[in-house]
């Protein structure tokens, strides 16, 4: 696998982020602007994947000790299947950890089995879930971390 960086999001990389969004999550990205504000809020943690200069992925969470929250995890489609979105994941549950978090929460399509199946081995649990809670008409599965550890080999 090719070099991958992982860094902080700056306002420089939103236009390459939200590239990646539209690509990935056609039904219901997040447009600019909630990158800009997610961006200007001390809570949240944000960080891309690149490989050289070119953006390959970027990841986000809400830190308020005891709680995070994965905000997303997103990877270009021609990067998807190397790594990347556990590399990212990996930075968050860092962060959590970091920010002393007693667990980690997070949603994510019941229709996308690759990222249910990252969550779980990494140690993720489904606690609940919400119907219809992404367009069109596709449930929300709500998994935990608890407690907060980095999972090595994860890959």
């Amino acid at each position: 696998m090719t070099s991958i960086e992982v860094r902080p999001m700056r306002w420089w990389d939103i236009p390459a982020v939200h590239a990646i969004e539209t690509s990935i999550f056609m039904t219901d990205p997040w447009s600019v602007e909630q990158f800009w504000s997610e961006l200007s809020q001390p809570t949240r943690k944000y960080f891309v994947a690149a490989v050289g200069e070119t953006i390959v992925g970027y990841a986000g969470s809400f830190v308020l000790s005891p709680e995070a929250d994965v905000q997303t995890i997103g990877v270009a489609e021609d990067h998807q299947g190397q790594g990347i979105g556990a590399l990212l994941l990996t930075t968050l549950i860092e962060q959590a950890i970091q920010a002393q978090a007693a667990q980690l929460i997070l949603e994510v399509r019941s229709d996308n089995a690759a990222a249910i199946a990252m969550y779980q081995r990494f140690g993720f649990e489904r606690i609940s879930s919400r119907p219809n809670y992404y367009t069109p008409d596709v449930d929300a599965l709500i998994m935990r971390l608890r407690p907060l550890v980095v999972v090595v080999g994860h890959d």
